[in-house]
């Protein structure tokens, strides 16, 4: 697992490399929700750019690419040394073969299901030590494998939109995040206009795991996780 300053969780950086617009915003939806940090690029020449200029802890490759299509920028990608998982509609044993060959930690056919990408995506991202199962954070351990949470050797029973708003949280420290991106993570869809409900639930969260003086909010914003201060 990746840790920033004084022990935090760091950001988990994916580069979606899709064509297909709607898959691509799927995929980023996806992962975003679940806490990662997204950059999508429509064509190999566009991902070649991205890499030259930012760093990358995963890159989700369609094969069937515009300008250079997975193969030809998997070439570029290997001595970056970023693990690969390739999305494709290929689904031929000889692609398969060919895209392990270059290189990729994975290969992914076309359709899948969401939980099977981010199934793959966590073994991918611990093989890598770029993610591990147990987050321990603001006094916190939260176990995302069982999606138990405990607090000083005890147990705190969350229901299901608690336990993904303190991931979001979690996997974001000392990020200010907007209500609206809050709603949209852990509730999906639009924010609706004047609703409560996350203001309410974080109110519970932070009583229930102790975070009343850690998850504060930000003024015309909305929440932001200040830990290891």
């Amino acid at each position: 697992m990746i840790m920033g300053q004084k022990g935090v969780p760091a950001l988990i950086h994916v580069l979606i490399v899709e064509d297909e617009k709607p898959i691509a915003d799927l995929i980023r939806l996806s992962l975003t929700k679940e806490g990662f940090c997204c950059t999508c690029a429509q064509d190999g020449a566009q991902a070649a750019d991205l890499l030259e200029r930012n760093t990358y802890d995963l890159i989700l490759l369609d094969v069937m690419l515009p300008e250079v299509d997975g193969f030809e920028l998997m070439e570029y990608i290997r001595p970056l040394e970023i693990p690969v998982i390739f999305l494709t509609a290929k689904g031929a044993l000889a692609d398969r073969v060919k895209g392990l060959r270059l290189g990729a930690e994975d290969y992914i056919v076309k359709p899948f299901e969401v939980v099977e990408l981010l199934a793959r995506v966590d073994v991918v991202l611990r093989r890598y030590q770029k993610r591990d199962a147990v987050l321990e954070v603001g006094g916190l351990r939260i176990d995302t494998g069982s999606m138990q949470v405990w607090r000083d050797g005890e147990e705190i029973s969350l229901t299901k939109t608690e336990y993904e708003l303190l991931l979001l949280f979690a996997r974001n420290p000392r990020r200010a995040m907007y209500r609206e991106t809050i709603y949209e993570r852990v509730w999906g869809g639009d924010y609706p206009f004047g609703s409560k409900a996350v203001d309410l639930h974080v109110q519970r969260l932070r009583r229930k795991v102790g975070w009343e003086n850690q998850l504060k909010a930000v003024n015309k914003v909305g929440y932001r996780l200040e830990v290891g201060l």
